[in-house]
């Protein structure tokens, strides 16, 4: 008997499993164009916009029939993506005021209809009102079958027409000049994202549908810049945190499936947004730091430069209380680099005394020579004064990569001194 019982169950959280991860992941996939194009919001208020066509298609047809849910929820996202779309174009009400609008209104007329439901003699109502948090682990195997070939069919329109729907996100201007029906192509991405909510309120709900849709692919954005790979990306993310959120809604007793799928989504996303290694907080952090000690290492070796070019003598011993005729340094702040300055074989030292390596001597002889350079092209292409260009070059002098430079050197015509007529000096 137990184990009947145990294979019931197994059985049951394996269907859920793969039902809930199918419309997770049609629901990335199709979110991932809704994302690029900025329209989460639109997403959000199509999901709320389905619950009176939903309710409006049971009362029809007196009972949960999936296909009439389904006809239901289409026909209302439909109508609330149209109704948005016209008092953009045709009112004075902004974007975010006509979604808010259609979404408020929809939404309570879908409220008002399940409570209109909930009083009925018909028993068939009971569990409908789960539309609003999810019911995927109440949905029967026929259900989740026909939410599942749907789902699969909604990945592979998107697939079918990926080049085109790449083309219509990022440029429909260059994609009309191609001839592309450019209409048609919006219609069909705009049905494909109305059917994607509508499968995924299966799995989360009306409430937290925006989140099924726009997560995984805001989550996939930290780790790549490429479509094709934030759009698989987002798949995994979506498909993992399905399977883990039906997991955990089966394992504890009481636990809703939807909200968990949501909140696994969402520590994946802030995990993203933390840890990702180009564009997370961590890395952007390191990254400016990293950029902060190389403008201070820079800005050290270029007062050592000046202070022995002041006394004609580059390769002197200087002390570091010699630099304040050139440049003020905080102790602590000079410390760090010169340390950093003497592990890289920048500087030597002896005693108190610091002097240029020959490496140092170079790097120090290329800030001071793009710090020049830059200043010499403000002043003669673009007619600055000699007074007004010191502080753009402090800034230019870090970032001109090697090729600009070269440019510099071609463009000004190799100059041998600056606009204060200080040298510029080039490599030994």
């Amino acid at each position: 008997m137990q184990q009947a019982s145990s294979w019931i169950v197994d059985s049951s959280l394996i269907l859920v499993a793969a039902g809930t991860f199918l419309l997770a992941v049609s629901a990335a996939v199709v979110g991932s164009f809704t994302f690029l194009q900025k329209r989460s919001l639109v997403g959000d208020a199509v999901a709320h916009s389905i619950l009176p066509g939903v309710a409006a298609a049971f009362l029809f047809s007196g009972n949960k029939d999936p296909w009439w849910l389904m006809l239901g929820a289409l026909l209302s996202g439909w109508l609330s993506l149209s109704l948005m779309d016209f008092l953009s174009r045709k009112t004075k009400l902004s974007q975010d005021t006509a979604i808010a609008t259609v979404l408020s209104v929809f939404f309570g007329v879908g409220i008002l209809l399940l409570t209109y439901i909930q009083h009925l003699e018909s028993g068939n109502q009971s569990g409908l009102d789960q539309f609003l948090f999810g019911q995927a682990a109440a949905m029967k195997s026929r259900e989740l079958w026909i939410y599942g070939g749907l789902a699969v069919v909604l990945i592979v329109c998107t697939l079918v027409f990926f080049k085109e729907f790449k083309l219509l996100s990022f440029n429909p201007d260059f994609a009309q000049s191609l001839g592309l029906p450019v209409r048609g192509l919006r219609i069909l991405m705009n049905s494909l994202m109305v059917l994607a909510i509508a499968l995924g309120i299966q799995a989360v709900g009306v409430v937290l549908m925006a989140a099924l849709l726009i997560t995984p692919s805001a989550a996939a954005r930290n780790f790549t810049d490429r479509l094709k790979a934030m759009i698989i990306i987002a798949a995994l993310i979506a498909g993992f945190s399905a399977l883990l959120g039906s997991a955990i809604s089966f394992s504890a007793k009481g636990m809703p499936t939807g909200p968990w799928i949501v909140m696994c989504l969402s520590i994946i996303a802030l995990l993203s947004l933390l840890l990702a290694p180009k564009k997370g907080m961590l890395a952007r952090m390191l990254l400016q730091r990293r950029h902060q000690e190389k403008i201070n290492d820079e800005n050290l070796l270029k007062a050592f430069y000046h202070y022995g070019e002041r006394h004609a003598n580059l390769a002197q011993w200087i002390h570091l209380n010699d630099l304040a005729e050139v440049r003020d340094f905080a102790e602590e702040d000079q410390s760090k680099v010169l340390r950093r300055l003497i592990h890289k074989g920048h500087l030597l030292r002896k005693g108190e005394a610091f002097q240029f390596s020959r490496a140092g001597l170079d790097e120090a002889r290329r800030v001071v020579r793009l710090h020049r350079l830059w200043e010499m092209y403000l002043s003669q292409r673009l007619r600055l004064k000699s007074d007004h260009i010191h502080p753009n070059a402090e800034t230019m002098e870090h970032i001109i990569s090697p090729e600009i430079e070269a440019q510099l050197l071609e463009e000004l015509d190799y100059p041998d001194k600056d606009p204060h007529q200080s040298p510029i000096p080039y490599r030994s």
